[in-house]
């Protein structure tokens, strides 16, 4: 029983620190061009780079 004293303040900062996360990725345009890395990878030129 005591051991939930130290997992659920732990969870509950580990949850925090994700969600923290994930708005600073939102905040740093990480999300806008989903498509972008898809489009460059079929169509992407096949020439041998030197």
């Amino acid at each position: 029983m005591s051991d939930f004293f130290y997992l659920i303040p732990i969870s509950i900062i580990l949850g925090l620190l994700g969600l923290l996360v994930f708005l600073w990725t939102l905040r740093h345009g990480q999300y806008e061009d989903l498509d972008g890395a898809a489009e460059r990878l079929l169509y992407e030129d096949d020439k041998p780079r030197p």
